[in-house]
């Protein structure tokens, strides 16, 4: 009788806690919905073509796809890139990382890497980018974590991560900013850095703060890839390249291939056909052209490496791409970004 009694009591006690929940769960969704709905309305209004479009802030730009793109690669700079709605998937190596309504992205160094984006005319891919200030960013790290860092949690070059209500109520506020010039001007610049913070302190925020940390073997890594990225049309030889990093040539490929799924070879020739292809859209620039101003000795060995990676040749991808988006014209290397 008692054993009857006892789990009589036990089962009517988990029938509260499921309809606890559910409410919970429930009130929480209905929360998030309206902030989610006010989102995506902004973004319609502030990024209306497909492609990036410029804000009212330099480091903060919107992205639009109204249709699905398939596997491409791209170049992405440091960044936070939170979509609002739609999906996109990154493949790095053997890793996939989904960014969505749920997940972000964070990258602390610039990757080449290939993305995949899920949209349709009805309901388009819409995203706000937001370049990552590494002088306010080290201001954050230290003071969130001393001069010591994040402690034991490995630094990673590239994170999905889930999105919080805190940062997904940030995100809205920006967006609400950037859609009046005054309101960017005076409030953007400091919502942009709560983002940052809300990005530090978040579910992988220790891994985050130990790659932006200005400090250890990531961080030499870090330093030569804006070597790379500021220089990439010269002679860079790895062996130079790792004595800057103060490493031996074989601990500088096992740090290198660690922090970007690449060798340094491999990593240098992406960027080359990504600043190549970028200037033959975006200047007109023929392929031998284009091949000389990034470092290519070898028209021959440029059109050959420049299919391997794009798939195409460099006269077929200037085509699609100038049919498919409209460029934005970068002046420096922050504003030189995916595509798509």
């Amino acid at each position: 009788m008692y054993c009857l009694i006892l789990l009589t009591l036990v089962k009517l006690c988990a029938q509260r806690a499921t309809i606890v929940a559910g409410k919970y769960n429930g009130d929480a969704a209905m929360t998030m919905q309206p902030v989610q709905r006010e989102t995506i309305a902004l973004l319609e209004q502030l990024a209306p073509q497909e492609g990036y479009t410029r804000s009212q802030l330099d480091a903060v730009r919107f992205m639009r796809s109204n249709r699905a793109l398939a596997r491409t690669p791209v170049l992405y700079e440091p960044c936070i890139v939170i979509v609002c709605q739609g999906c996109k998937r990154g493949y790095l190596a053997d890793k996939i990382y989904t960014y969505n309504a749920s997940h972000y992205l964070v990258l602390s160094v610039p990757l080449p890497f290939s993305t995949e984006t899920d949209a349709t005319p009805q309901k388009p891919l819409l995203a706000v980018a937001v370049r990552l200030e590494m002088t306010v960013i080290a201001e954050l790290v230290l003071a969130l974590d001393g001069e010591r860092g994040a402690g034991a949690a490995p630094p990673e070059g590239i994170l999905s991560t889930p999105l919080d209500a805190p940062l997904a109520d940030t995100t809205l506020r920006l967006l609400r900013a950037l859609s009046h010039p005054q309101e960017a001007q005076i409030l953007g610049p400091a919502i942009v850095k709560e983002l940052y913070y809300r990005v530090l302190i978040g579910e992988q925020g220790g891994a985050i703060r130990a790659a932006l940390a200005s400090f250890g073997k990531f961080s030499r890594i870090s330093r030569v890839l804006q070597r790379i990225h500021a220089d990439y049309a010269g002679r860079l030889d790895v062996a130079t390249l790792a004595a800057e990093a103060g490493m031996s040539a074989p601990a500088f490929h096992a740090h290198f291939k660690a922090v970007t799924r690449n060798s340094p070879v491999q990593y240098i020739k992406a960027v080359r056909l990504h600043q190549a292809r970028l200037l033959m859209i975006r200047d007109n620039l023929s392929a031998a052209t284009a091949a000389l101003r990034v470092g290519y000795e070898s028209p021959s060995q440029f059109n050959r490496e420049f299919r391997r990676l794009f798939g195409r040749t460099p006269g077929a991808e200037t085509r699609e791409m100038k049919q498919s988006f409209a460029l934005l014209p970068p002046t420096q290397f922050e504003a030189i970004t995916a595509n798509h």
